[in-house]
């Protein structure tokens, strides 16, 4: 996939050299420890797009009831979702929480971003991806041409923080499926991408390590809308090696969404 000149700089900023197919350039070799502390630099090497392969359709195994809502305006749909997420105690995580974290972005994104769970500084903020995650994840958006606050919604399977940082139990998940399926809904995007093993496995209702669910093309529950799983930025962070592959995702994803939009228009 070609990119821009900005592109190519937020390339770098993942630590992803790039190299133009069949034309004789020098390697750009990304200073991955300056932008990680503490990180060693990755080898170059060429980076290939993976070509789309659609799967079998997963059906996720039956959740907790979608929130009503009878709100036709979406800026009042929307409210009465964040108050019903914030007052919600439909499991213990309710009794740990400083804040919920319900998503930010755009209402009429075309990108659903789902991680798993807040952390530490989420639960702090209010708000999804933030610190070095976070920072990284935007990184990785806008090497596609993306930003969080136009085109993308980010949110999370659980929207409160579980203790310790530890994996949302199943039955955290699901006390919190309602009011993922009512922002997919309110959101009507084409296309998720589920970020990390515990986003992925819920959608998909899949327990396939994520190395073998990312370079994909799923579907979420038996519907039309496509789902592309790839790894979390905070094992990025932990193993560099692999942002290789997270783009190899990201440029996955952006062609399953040309294609799906071109067939609507």
């Amino acid at each position: 996939m070609p990119v821009t000149p900005r592109q190519a700089a937020y390339l770098h900023a993942l630590g992803v050299t790039r190299y133009e197919p069949r034309r004789v350039q020098q390697a750009v070799v990304v200073d991955v420890a300056a932008a990680e502390p503490g990180l060693k630099t990755p080898p170059p090497m060429q980076i290939r797009e993976a070509p789309p392969v659609v799967s079998q359709a997963v059906v996720a195994p039956a959740t907790a009831p979608a929130v009503a809502t009878t709100a036709t305006d979406p800026a009042t749909a929307w409210s009465t979702l964040t108050a019903q997420i914030a007052a919600c105690t439909a499991c213990a995580l309710s009794r740990t929480r400083t804040h919920t974290v319900p998503g930010v972005g755009d209402w009429n994104a075309d990108w659903l971003i789902i991680g798993e769970a807040p952390g530490a500084e989420e639960d702090a903020r209010g708000e999804p991806f933030v610190g070095r995650a976070g920072k990284l994840l935007d990184a990785m958006l806008r090497a596609v041409g993306l930003d969080r606050s136009r085109g993308v919604y980010i949110t999370n399977i659980v929207k409160c923080r579980p203790p310790n940082n530890r994996d949302p139990a199943p039955d955290e998940a699901a006390a919190c499926a309602g009011y993922l399926e009512r922002q997919i809904a309110l959101i009507e995007p084409k296309l998720i991408l589920a970020v990390g093993k515990v986003a992925a496995h819920n959608l998909l209702g899949s327990e396939e390590p994520i190395g073998r669910l990312r370079g994909r093309v799923w579907h979420w529950r038996g519907t039309d809308l496509p789902v592309v799983a790839t790894y979390h930025p905070a094992y990025l962070l932990r193993s560099p090696l692999e942002k290789r592959k997270a783009w190899d995702d990201l440029c996955l994803a952006q062609d399953v969404y040309r294609e799906r939009s071109e067939a609507r228009a």
